[in-house]
Parts: C-alpha cells; sequence; structure tokens
C-alpha cells in the first residue's frame, strides 16, 4: 500500500513539474518596459462567434531590466485606448511574441528601463 501511494505521489510531483516547464514556454518569457507614447490604430474586428470587437494596436520599443531594447507588437483588447504615459512590463516570448502586460508604476521600473523610457 505505501509503494502505490509513493509512486502517485511522484507521478503527481512529475506532472506538476511538467506543467509548470510547459508554462514557462508556452507563456512565459522575458520581461520588458514600455511607455505608452500613442493612443493605438484602433481597429473593429469581428470575433469568431460573430461579436464585434475593438482592439488596438501597438509597436512600441521595450528594453529589459539592462536596457537592453527590443520593438514589442502587441494588441490591446479594450472599448478605449491605453493610457497616455503608463509603463507596462510585459512578458516576451520567442515562439509567441507578447503573451502579456500590466501597468506598473515608475517607481517599479529598472533603473536601466527607466533611463530609456524618460
Amino acid at each position: 500500500m505505501k509503494k502505490v501511494l509513493i509512486v502517485l505521489v511522484a507521478l503527481l510531483g512529475i506532472g506538476f513539474i511538467g506543467l509548470k516547464v510547459a508554462d514557462y514556454f508556452i507563456m512565459g518569457g522575458e520581461q520588458y518596459y514600455v511607455k505608452i507614447t500613442t493612443d493605438g490604430q484602433r481597429e473593429d474586428v469581428k470575433a469568431d462567434n460573430g461579436e464585434n470587437v475593438t482592439q488596438y494596436k501597438y509597436s512600441l520599443p521595450g528594453y529589459d531590466k539592462d536596457g537592453n531594447e527590443k520593438q514589442m507588437d502587441f494588441n490591446a483588447f479594450k472599448d478605449r485606448p491605453l493610457r497616455k504615459n503608463a509603463y507596462l512590463k510585459i512578458t516576451w516570448n520567442k515562439n509567441k511574441g507578447v503573451t502579456s502586460y500590466e501597468e506598473v508604476k515608475e517607481s517599479e521600473l529598472p533603473t536601466s528601463a527607466k533611463e530609456k523610457l524618460e
């Protein structure tokens, strides 16, 4: 009975670690920081379910914690543009491009990235 329990716990542990690794490679990536300087390009599109959706396309320079630059191309699915002069922390994946973003305060920016964005 103990052996079966040990095997089950080991399999669950391996499965959990496998999911975390897969999540990193699919959705995870490097962190970059951008400053919203434009209203973005508005685009009205039809979703798969036929509903009209508004998105704003952005193409802005992003900087990692060391100040290295990379062009960030991403969409914001909102009914209004992102707030001008807002800072975003972007997750960039080499296979998928931008996978997520979140607004951060200026005080949360790494020094090298902050210098490049000012």
